[in-house]
């Protein structure tokens, strides 16, 4: 099922989400699958449950081998090298601007399926999880951004 995502000025954007308790929980994997699905049918490469309105701790990441699901994801080192690259976002459509963000991270976080995992992760890949998470403490990439690049449809700067 394709759920809402919500856009700028939505207040639940802002709000810092909540951990899961039980990452085993069958209604949030039920819940990942609609965000997979909501992510997939936006075109998205990525997508947090602050943006369908739920604040709670999970995200999704589109990946060769099908949608990546994080709960309770945690950033526990970050590469002191930034690379500057384009942003754009579901939750602020039409708009787009450069984030400097590490180009490496570790996280770990449960699975789908409830299991601990820690991975690394580089380039594209870090920048979409970098995302996500700040999307679970309330920031968005135009909080981040210094220059906007284009926007979409006449849409005003933000």
């Amino acid at each position: 099922m394709k759920l809402k995502v919500i856009t700028l000025g939505d207040k639940r954007l802002r709000q810092k989400s909540v951990p899961i308790a039980d990452p085993s929980d069958p209604k949030i994997r039920e819940f990942t699958k609609d965000l997979a699905n909501t992510m997939y049918q936006s075109d998205g490469v990525g997508i947090a449950a602050p943006q369908v309105g739920k604040n709670i701790r999970v995200v999704v990441i589109g990946v060769k081998s099908g949608p990546l699901v994080m709960i309770n994801p945690s950033i526990s080192r970050k590469s002191w090298r930034q690379v500057e690259a384009e942003e754009g976002c579901l939750s602020v459509p039409g708009v787009f601007g450069l984030v400097r963000r590490s180009r490496s991270l570790l996280v770990s976080f449960y699975d789908a399926h409830g299991t601990k995992q820690k991975l690394k992760a580089e380039g594209m890949f870090a920048r979409v999880i970098q995302h996500e998470v700040d999307h679970l403490n309330g920031v968005l990439f135009i909080d981040r951004t210094k220059k906007y690049t284009k926007t979409v449809n006449n849409r005003k700067k933000i």
